[in-house]
């Protein structure tokens, strides 16, 4: 293992603090060595390393999610078979496959292994474990039931990876479809008719008596791939520069909570499909928060925070306030339009009879199966229409080709 720098500040037995800095491989080597120097050590933190650009291109990418609910689900298993946490901590990072996983494991390993708490560890790692993540490990860590509770965040996580692969995989079919198409009808516009064009101007230049405008629809696609031709170094740019803008739209409040709300009204039950989503990932969130112990305030907080849906956190923030001056959740969640009707009967059961936590595993079962009906249906319908408006395009460029072709027939007639 390569030596990194790290800060220290540190306490002698006179009460004089110190700090300074030291090349050390792990956390644990610099308070060993402090401790030699007859050092009580206060705190022990990694300097960041310089710019890196492999290091950038890991965080941009991010941890994939079945990795994560794999590493779950080991730690998980491994420490409910007594394995003691360093040594469990060790083996998760042997063993992982990503790359980010196995360096957050490490860290972990060295920061708990110099007295940090299991959460206070993973809060090194925010991009890796959100702040739901950490608050069920934290209250599995002083309730002394941690194994329980991290066989809790494996089952949810597994259960939002396979919900995010389900809508992925089903949509993956479309989009490959709608690329191809695209493709093809820009490398007419780029490449074919530039030909059928030329040929329309040699045949004005030899017969200008007979010579006449192009019909409309001929026109329009001259036109379009003059444009594409002649102008495609200002037009790739601008797209890509529309695409870039859109993003960063997109992630400031205002634009995130304007797309929010328009997904969910769009047509052909795409909107109905994006609510679905953000119910069935709101009520595993919240029911594996509540099982794992996780303070009900807290609990009602982090979810929204982590629903995914300008909506639904909009909806937790009135529910948080209920509770907090002594009402239910259920009143709140009746009164939002994002909840159906179902889900705050459900929940004011769940509270009624103290089974809140099951009543929300309920709904969270109950919309993964609905998102994978509504997501197979809208597959079903996007690919008959995918195939027409492909047709229909290069039908529509066919036509206008051969239109002027039927003109110069009936003047040689």
């Amino acid at each position: 293992m390569s030596a990194n720098t790290f800060s220290f500040k540190a306490m002698d037995l006179a009460g004089l603090t110190s700090s300074g800095e030291m090349q050390a491989e792990s956390k644990s080597a610099v308070s060993e060595q402090l401790r030699q120097r007859g050092l009580i050590v206060l705190d022990v933190s990694e300097k960041s390393n310089p710019f890196n650009i492999e290091d950038l291109f890991k965080r941009w990418r991010g941890v994939d999610m079945r990795e994560l609910a794999i590493f779950s689900r080991q730690f998980a298993t491994l420490n409910a078979s007594g394995m003691p946490m360093l040594r469990t901590l060790q083996t998760l990072e042997d063993q992982t496959n990503d790359d980010l996983l196995r360096e957050a494991a490490g860290g972990i390993r060295q920061d708990v292994e110099a007295g940090s708490s299991l959460e206070q560890a993973m809060s090194r790692y925010p991009k890796i474990f959100d702040r739901l993540y950490r608050a069920m490990v934290r209250s599995g860590e002083q309730s002394g039931r941690l194994d329980e509770a991290m066989d809790r965040i494996a089952y949810q996580v597994e259960k939002a990876d396979a919900l995010r692969r389900e809508v992925k995989s089903a949509l993956m079919y479309p989009a490959l479809i709608f690329g191809f198409a695209t493709v093809v009808l820009v490398a007419i516009v780029a490449f074919v008719i530039p030909v059928f064009a030329n040929i329309f101007k040699e045949l004005a230049e030899e017969n200008p008596a007979e010579a006449a405008g192009l019909p409309g629809p001929t026109q329009f696609c001259v036109s379009l791939s003059n444009a594409l031709t002649g102008y495609w170094y200002l037009i790739i740019p601008g797209l890509v520069l529309a695409v870039f803008l859109f993003f960063k739209w997109k992630k400031t409040e205002r634009g995130h909570r304007a797309w929010d709300r328009f997904t969910l009204k769009l047509p052909a039950k795409i909107g109905d499909i994006v609510q679905k989503v953000a119910l069935a990932r709101w009520s595993r969130t919240f029911s594996g928060s509540v099982s794992a112990g996780v303070p009900m305030l807290q609990a009602i907080k982090l979810t929204g925070e982590t629903a995914g849906n300008v909506v639904v956190e909009e909806a937790m923030d009135e529910v948080y306030a209920s509770v907090k001056r002594g009402g239910t959740i259920a009143a709140p969640i009746a009164e939002a339009d994002i909840f159906p009707p179902m889900v705050g009967h459900m929940i004011a059961v769940g509270e009624e009879t103290g089974q809140l936590d099951k009543m929300l595993s309920k709904v969270a079962d109950f919309y993964e199966a609905e998102v994978d009906a509504k997501v197979k249906a809208l597959t079903a319908l996007l690919e008959p229409v995918m195939i027409v408006f492909v047709g229909g395009m290069v039908g529509f460029i066919v036509i206008s080709m051969y239109l002027p072709m039927f003109s110069i027939y009936e003047h040689i007639r």
